[in-house]
């Protein structure tokens, strides 16, 4: 897919310090721009589901860059509360991975779509500051299998990191109720210098294709 920007290694930069999200390591497969925004929004917005399968694939590389090995891990994709999820059918995030797991074929790797829930509607976080998102999100979710996450590394996977606040939260709400460590996986990353929280360094390689 031309104009399709690949990301590799995720550094920590100030804002992460100063803010200390709750997650372990996070990655993205490509930048959330042009073709890979595009093909997100065919997924979300316009119900392609067929696009979910290709961003699957995409997911799957970027959870390779984890290196979980043989290590048991629980797959937890960020809930949409309940009027957002009736309202567009599916959960873009347990589509996506779900498609993710079958390409890993990893048996270590267990999906719980119902051990984490949004317990309250949030407004969009598009447009607010980092601390009106911080307050936006601030107990929304909410762990209701708490017996499923006591001890497990978990990987959190979502379709766009941005500041990652909405990350951050459901690694805190996790780690709260006992899990070991949250990393975070999702297919896009935001590049605006403003609202990042994790700096990430373009791949030395040609633009990667999709068909």
């Amino acid at each position: 897919m031309p104009g399709l920007q690949r990301l590799s290694q995720l550094q920590t930069c100030s804002a992460c310090q100063e803010n200390h999200p709750q997650f372990g390591r996070a990655t993205a497969y490509g930048a959330y721009q042009d073709e890979l925004r595009e093909l997100i929004h065919l997924l979300k917005y316009d119900r392609v589901l067929p696009a979910g399968d290709v961003l699957g694939g995409m997911l799957a590389e970027a959870i390779e860059r984890l290196n979980f090995g043989q290590e048991s891990v629980l797959v937890v994709p960020v809930p949409l509360h309940i009027s957002k999820r009736r309202q567009r059918g599916f959960n873009q995030s347990e589509l996506v991975v779900r498609a993710a797991l079958k390409k890993c074929g990893k048996a270590n790797f267990r999906l719980a779509t119902n051990v984490l829930v949004r317990q309250r509607p949030t407004i969009s976080q598009i447009g607010l500051t980092r601390p009106q998102r911080a307050e936006n999100i601030r107990g929304a979710f909410r762990v209701v299998h708490p017996s499923r996450v006591v001890g497990r590394t978990v990987l959190l996977v979502d379709d766009v990191l941005t500041t990652g606040t909405t990350a951050s939260e459901c690694a805190r709400v996790l780690r709260k109720d006992g899990a070991k460590a949250v990393f975070v996986a999702t297919v896009a990353r935001t590049l605006k210098e403003s609202d990042a929280v994790l700096q990430v360094e373009p791949e030395l390689e040609p633009t990667a294709q999709v068909s």
